[in-house]
């Protein structure tokens, strides 16, 4: 029996143990997680700090059974490429034929004096002055809650996605926020000036204010605990919690260590091998030949690719790439008050590329969509919720463009996608994507109706809707509603739709997700 051992038991690592064993039932899988939880989902822990998603309903669904051994608590320590084991600190060796690193990657902890207790300079939550916080696991989003009880003003470290939900959070809990971010302006990795004028504009309505091109010199710290932060341009800010969201490393100390070939990431190929065909990596930790965009979709899909690979279903990657589907690059920033959705390319290019824009920052309103080939290929939307929508459905679907790119800003963009408020699904095609992180459509929900789910918990854990962003959880909802007008004899009674219902065990302490 094959032996596959997997390091990190998060998102992207528990979703290739189950893509692996529904493939090949006689794999014999020994995951290997640091945290002390069940996995969970990552993405929504700044909607935790905002308090309109609970910690339990983060879980996931837990590992298949069968051949499937989770060690809790296992940190692993050492890699032996040679004799094939991993070491962890506080277990014996584990053996493996073929191992899947997917250790994720760490909060960036920039190095300004004053962020560290005195004579603790390792890096990690541990060595930060009291009041100063990253957000990356679960146990940095309840402490940060935790300090929020007794914090009135909070600086968040960082105007990226990240950086601009968790501070849409803490507004939403009753603190003054100030967003310090080095760049021109917020989101600039995704949004131009004018995309970031508007949602500027936003943040001004919800009162947060904003210090762009500007760093932080050093930490200000009385008793302990910090007071302050000393900006580059000689302003002093107070603050009595800063969050560390300037974004993130790949975890790639136990590649290094044991001698894989490491750049930014850890280097893989199209199949996510490493330099040691017998040592794979997805997720964060990875740096594939596409590049990493950062994206949960991304992870998922190394993860099943891989999972397809080493069941025997893909035999030569390189060969099917270009006729795999390609991975849905849509971000969409998580935060009450914020609507921001951006996809694909931005501006007009060479080959028949055309861009069209309306831009209204003052409103806090900014659309452009971008099209080639007849067919959108990247669109922008700031404040702007059902064109956003029609828009995500073109995208997604490839779905054809108007002859004239302009009338896509004007009125829907018909072609399937969530039901628009007050339409009805019934003009949805089964084929439409419901669920972008994890490719369900509505006839994917129809089918998992008829086979007795009612809640989003049921088809949650049936088909994977709603676990990824989260964005999806109203279309949802109105599918379950309408299934439940349409079929008035429902096996089970009639639907529940409570939202993210809490999982037990959310703590249990016998599996560990690894970052």
């Amino acid at each position: 029996m094959r032996r596959v051992v997997v390091v990190g038991n998060g998102m992207v690592g528990s979703r290739f143990v189950e893509e692996l064993v529904r493939r090949d039932p006689d794999v014999a899988v020994t995951v290997l997680g640091a945290e002390e939880y069940e996995p969970y989902n990552r993405v929504l822990l700044s909607e935790v700090v905002a308090g309109t998603v609970e910690l339990a309903s983060l879980t996931l669904a837990g590992p298949p059974v069968g051949g499937v051994r989770v060690r809790a608590g296992a940190l692993v320590t050492a890699i032996d490429r040679e004799r094939r084991t991993v070491a962890t600190a506080d277990g014996p060796m584990v053996g493996y034929d073929t191992l899947v690193l997917a250790t994720g990657a760490r909060a960036v902890e920039p190095e300004i004096p004053g962020l560290r207790r005195a004579g603790e300079p390792a890096r990690g939550p541990s060595s930060l002055v009291a009041g100063v916080h990253p957000l990356r696991t679960l146990d940095d989003a309840r402490e940060i809650v935790a300090a929020t009880l007794n914090a009135r003003d909070a600086v968040v470290l960082g105007g990226g996605v990240l950086g601009l939900e968790v501070a849409c959070g803490l507004v939403r809990r009753g603190l003054r926020v100030t967003v310090v971010h080095r760049g021109t302006h917020v989101m600039e990795r995704h949004l131009d000036e004018a995309a970031g004028g508007a949602v500027a504009h936003a943040l001004d309505r919800l009162g947060i204010r904003r210090l762009a091109g500007l760093g932080v010199s050093s930490a200000l710290v009385a008793d302990g605990r910090l007071r302050g932060l000393l900006l580059s341009d000689g302003e002093a800010v107070a603050a009595d919690l800063l969050v560390l969201a300037a974004g993130t490393v790949p975890e790639t100390g136990l590649a290094a260590a044991c001698g894989l070939a490491v750049d930014r990431g850890i280097v893989v190929d199209r199949q996510a091998r490493t330099s040691d065909p017998d040592v794979h990596a997805i997720g964060d930790c990875a740096q594939p030949p596409e590049g990493g965009h950062g994206l949960l979709a991304q992870g998922w899909d190394q993860a099943r690719r891989l999972a397809e690979h080493l069941a025997g279903g893909t035999r030569d990657a390189d060969a099917n790439a270009e006729h795999e589907a390609p991975v849905v690059d849509v971000l969409r920033v998580k935060a009450q008050g914020l609507d921001v959705i951006t996809m694909g390319v931005s501006g007009a290019g060479g080959d028949g590329r055309r861009a069209v824009r309306l831009s209204d920052p003052g409103a806090g309103r900014h659309v452009e969509v971008v099209v080639e080939g007849g067919v959108v290929v990247g669109a922008t939307c700031v404040g702007a919720g059902p064109v956003a929508a029609d828009l995500t459905s073109a995208y997604t679907r490839r779905t054809p463009a108007p002859l004239d790119p302009a009338h896509l800003l004007l009125r829907p963009a018909r072609g399937g996608g969530a039901p628009e408020q007050g339409g009805s699904p019934l003009l949805m095609p089964d084929r439409a994507t419901v669920c972008r992180c994890n490719g369900v459509t509505k006839g994917d929900l129809v089918a998992s109706w008829q086979t007795g789910a009612r809640s989003v918990a049921d088809v949650a854990r049936t088909t994977r809707a709603t676990t990824g962003c989260g964005g999806c959880e109203d279309a949802v909802c109105g599918l379950l509603e309408w299934l439940g007008r349409s079929d008035p004899s429902p096996p089970g009674g009639q639907p529940s739709l409570a939202r993210r219902p809490a999982v037990p065990g959310a703590r249990t302490g016998s599996t560990r997700p690894g970052a």
